[in-house]
């Protein structure tokens, strides 16, 4: 059997596939910047133009959360140049309430027309783009290969000034907007459950708490170590050389990827193959969403998508399981190449063979089952 690990991870040589799919630091830094330019527009201009709505009692600075691929660190350069690398920033502001069932007493309409309002200068001087038809989120295009998606949340009016409040005290700064820019995240996290609701151009409002997906994935990176985000990240830079446009979501690959994912001790290779192995029959049982069970997220693919993406399964596992069994070291790069693209490193002399000892001790480990003693058992 070959090892193909050091052309998908390595501390020591390069290049490496995972550097190859990851954003330059210039590109990056360009994203990180035009996030602070619209985070600083909004808190600025959007208790201005909402105060000319008059809505006065939601006319306060916003709060922010990033969430999304740059959140869980597994962010990829795009694979075509028709795609896009993208930051979600969450934007959180407080509501009134008039119901008992703790609905808005704001339209949902209002805040997607505040912000695009409060945001139009900015992307005039920029020279971007703004999108106004995404259901849940405002869209910025920043750059033919990068967008900005801004979902606008609310929270209970009592909560936000909760926080608030306490986010001084925490911190003990002098500057309101100082604090709020040190206490971001903590106020977040500590935010009360079910209490987070999500604009959404055509129903309003959707209850919906993006701390859960991001919670659940760094739970499974404390699990299963940094392995199993580099897992995922190679599924994701497979999907999208494999679909220009379209495929299965992140959050269905991560989702996939944590039901099946076993450590192999420097061997990159063998984890991902592992899991690859294992997804066609995932895929054709259903997967969920990991923080509600209630909802599949296979079925948003629909039947015909669910097939085209479990052929492509089967094909790449096809490829990377040959590959690692080829006499050939070149063979084995253009065999993995077919199915990860051009940015894997066709590099055949860093392919080493691998003994059958090291193939053992890179075998996950399994748990044996313990003896009975005598049949004193309960049940």
């Amino acid at each position: 059997m070959l090892n193909l690990s050091s052309l998908f991870y390595s501390t020591t040589e390069a290049p490496i596939f995972l550097n190859n799919i990851t954003l330059e630091p210039d590109a990056e830094a360009f994203m990180a910047s035009a996030r602070e330019d619209v985070r600083q527009c909004l808190r600025k201009r959007l208790p201005e133009v909402l105060h000319e709505l008059g809505h006065d009692e939601v006319a306060v600075s916003p709060r922010f959360f990033p969430q999304g691929s740059w959140s869980y660190k597994t962010l990829n350069k795009p694979a075509w140049p028709q795609q896009q690398a993208d930051i979600d920033d969450g934007v959180y502001l407080p509501l009134s309430f008039v119901q008992t069932a703790g609905r808005p007493s704001v339209a949902s309409a209002v805040f997607f027309q505040a912000t695009q309002t409060a945001l139009a200068p900015l992307v005039k001087a920029k020279h971007w783009k703004l999108i106004t038809n995404k259901p849940t989120c405002i869209r910025i295009e920043i750059a033919a290969n990068a967008h900005l998606d801004i979902p606008l949340y609310a929270i209970p009016d009592k909560e936000f000034e909760t926080l608030s409040k306490a986010a001084l005290a925490k911190y003990g700064y002098d500057s309101f907007a100082e604090a709020l820019l040190m206490a971001e995240r903590d106020a977040w996290t500590e935010l009360p459950q079910n209490q987070v609701l999500l604009a959404h151009r055509e129903e309003d409002w959707i209850e919906s708490d993006p701390r859960q997906v991001t919670k659940w994935f760094r739970n499974q990176v404390e699990i299963h170590g940094e392995q199993f985000r580099r897992c995922v990240r190679y599924l994701k830079a497979w999907r999208d050389f494999q679909w220009e446009s379209g495929g299965p979501s992140s959050i269905l690959l991560m989702a996939a990827a944590a039901l099946h994912f076993e450590k192999r001790e420097r061997r990159d290779d063998l984890a991902l193959l592992d899991v690859v192995a294992k997804l066609p029959a995932a895929f054709r049982a259903g997967i969920d969403d990991p923080v509600d069970s209630s909802k599949s997220l296979t079925d948003r693919l629909g039947t015909t998508g669910v097939k085209e993406v479990i052929a492509k399964l089967e094909t790449l596992e096809r490829f990377l399981r040959g590959a690692l069994n080829a006499s050939d070291s070149s063979q084995a790069c253009t065999w993995v190449i077919n199915q990860l693209g051009k940015r894997f490193p066709n590099q055949p002399s860093r392919i080493v063979q691998a003994g059958i000892a090291a193939t053992v001790l890179a075998a996950p480990a399994t748990v044996q089952a313990s003896k009975l003693v005598g049949r004193s058992q309960a049940g």
